[in-house]
Order: C-alpha cells, then structure tokens, then sequence
C-alpha cells in the first residue's frame, strides 16, 4: 500500500482539527488586534505583505494582488483604501514607470510595527501549542505527496 493510500485513523482527523483550531484562534487574534488598531485585517495582510517582501519595502499592485490572493481590481481598491487613510504610498516604478510601486509611508509603518509587536507577543505565548499542533497533524503525510496547490510565488506581474 502506498504511503498515500494508508487508512486514516481517528488520531489523523483530531490532530488535523487540532491544528486548524489553533491556527484559526491565532488568526482571529489577528483580525480583532488588526481592528483594535483602526485597520481591516486585510489592509493589515497587505502591509504586513508589502513590507516583508524580501529585498526591497516597496510591492507592484499586481504582486500585492496575488500575495494577498485577490484580484488585481480588487488589490486596487485596496490601495486606494489605505492611501486615503496615508498608510501606504504609489510612486512610478525606477525601471519601468508604467509599473506602480506601493510602499508603506511611516505612519504605516508605525501602525505595522505596532501590530508586529502585538502579534509577536501572541505568538510568543501560543507559538508552542501551534508548531506541536502543526508537528503532530503532519507526522503522518507522507514525505513524497504532491500538494493541492504549487506554493505561493511572486513572479513579475504586469501592472
């Protein structure tokens, strides 16, 4: 039989629901401590995205869409959003002006340091039951499945 297709146990779904529970706490967390401090937890995601975009603090709308698995038009709106609340900034790109750069302005990153000090702490406290809950739901996959979806990318997308 095929690590695939071994029999589920009882213990499989438990740890599984486990896991998602705790993640799904960690997340509601997230989202009051995101309205707590006077944003969405979209335009949270969004901050959090263009900021910790690996190299540079700056995202194209068309990258933003896709980190945050929205539509482009929707990303859009998004940034119009958060640019009216002065959280996030549009300048033409340096190689490409037709492209449009967002960056965080620093009253956005005041509020993004805010949040990620808030959540640290959260983590900080419910990091082990997470990553145990985590360990235990995934001690059972196999080491060669093919996922459900590829992993998330940031290919250069035409804005």
């Amino acid at each position: 039989m095929a690590a695939n297709d071994e029999p589920l146990r009882k213990a499989d779904y438990e740890a599984l629901a486990e896991f998602r529970y705790a993640l799904r706490k960690f997340l509601g967390f997230s989202e009051e401590a995101a309205r707590e401090h006077g944003v969405t937890p979209q335009q949270y995601q969004a901050m959090l995205a263009i900021e910790g975009v690996p190299g540079r603090n700056w995202m194209t709308v068309g990258e933003l869409a896709e980190q945050m698995r929205i539509a482009h038009h929707s990303a859009v709106g998004l940034v119009d959003r958060m640019e009216a609340m002065r959280l996030v900034k549009r300048s033409a790109g340096r190689e490409d002006r037709r492209r449009v750069q967002v960056a965080l302005t620093p009253k956005g990153l005041r509020l993004l340091e805010k949040l990620y000090r808030v959540h640290r702490e959260e983590l900080r406290s419910i990091g082990s039951q997470l990553t145990g809950s985590l360990q235990k739901a995934a001690a059972r996959i196999p080491a060669k499945i093919t996922l459900a979806s590829p992993p998330c990318s940031m290919p250069e997308i035409e804005d």
